[in-house]
């Protein structure tokens, strides 16, 4: 399970370092191998391999109904390997996609992280604690 915040840059080539404490865990469970694709929030989905497939296999299961969502996920899916000093490629696509320039949030999100522009990120974060809590939280004891 993949959790907690990290502030990254992406350097001029658009790699990105993965968090030391990230590493280790993504080398053993998935050969140090992640798919990368668009999120309908505006970000980036990183996936280990082996979550992504099983993520994959349901997407492809779903109906005609979905057949643009499941453009907009498998279609934009990028293969990526951490490289020895555990550098991550990001396709200028995707980057373009999610308005990812240099500062960046990535966000361990249990199976998987999310990967966001950290303005944008900034922003959609403060518009949410401003808003009321969703009705899910309503019986929810802090």
């Amino acid at each position: 399970m993949f959790q907690g915040a990290s502030s990254l840059s992406l350097d001029g080539k658009g790699r990105l370092s993965v968090p030391t404490r990230h590493r280790d865990v993504l080398s053993a469970s998935a050969g140090s191998q992640l798919t990368i694709t668009k999120h309908p929030h505006g970000c980036l989905m990183v996936f280990p391999r082996n979550e992504w497939e099983r993520f994959r296999d349901r997407i492809a299961a779903l109906p005609m109904q979905a057949q643009w969502w499941k453009r907009i996920f498998l279609g934009n899916a990028m293969d990526v390997d951490m490289d020895a000093s555990g550098r991550v490629l990001v396709s200028p696509e995707l980057r373009a996609a999610a308005g990812i320039r240099k500062d960046a949030v990535l966000l361990g999100m249990g199976a998987y992280f999310e990967l966001w522009d950290a303005q944008v990120y900034a922003d959609q974060e403060a518009e949410a604690m401003k808003a009321e809590m969703p009705d899910v939280f309503k019986d929810f004891s802090f």
